[in-house]
């Protein structure tokens, strides 16, 4: 993004204000798990990677949950393209895929489980997909024990 600028400074501070935690769509989801009965944490950092968090986590059971918005993070559904500084626009938002896609390695190499949901999906099958995986996560291993 060497030559690409924002277009104005109005435009940057506009886009600076976006909400970027406790957004409709997490609330919404938060509120479905809390009242199933789990308990997380929110906006956690990233171990080992600075200025990044996790929406929604299961410390113990080593889940995080990601839910992207279409526009920052590229659906394939409804993300859209800026017309205006397209050039700036491209960069930046493949810049924001690009690093989403290295924090889900980063964590699922350090043995995590990466759930990432769109803004756009219905919050009750979000809710439901994260708790199966979350119990899944904490279900003891199923492998027959020894019997010497």
């Amino acid at each position: 993004m060497p030559d690409a600028v924002p277009s104005s400074a109005a435009v940057s501070a506009r886009m600076s204000r976006q909400v970027s935690r406790d957004t409709a769509p997490e609330v919404a989801v938060r509120k479905l798990l809390h009242s199933a009965g789990l308990r997380y944490r929110v906006n956690v950092p990233v171990p080992g990677m600075p200025r990044r968090t996790i929406d929604i986590v299961f410390g113990p059971a080593k889940v995080a949950v990601f839910l992207d918005g279409c526009f920052w993070h590229g659906c394939p559904q409804h993300a859209t393209q800026p017309k205006a500084n397209a050039k700036w626009w491209r960069a930046k938002l493949d810049k924001n895929v690009a690093r989403d896609m290295e924090t889900t390695k980063h964590l699922e190499a350090q043995g995590w489980t990466v759930l990432r949901f769109w803004e756009h999906e219905s919050p009750v099958s979000v809710a439901q997909a994260v708790a199966r995986t979350r119990e899944a996560a904490t279900q003891p291993s199923r492998r027959p024990k020894r019997t010497s």
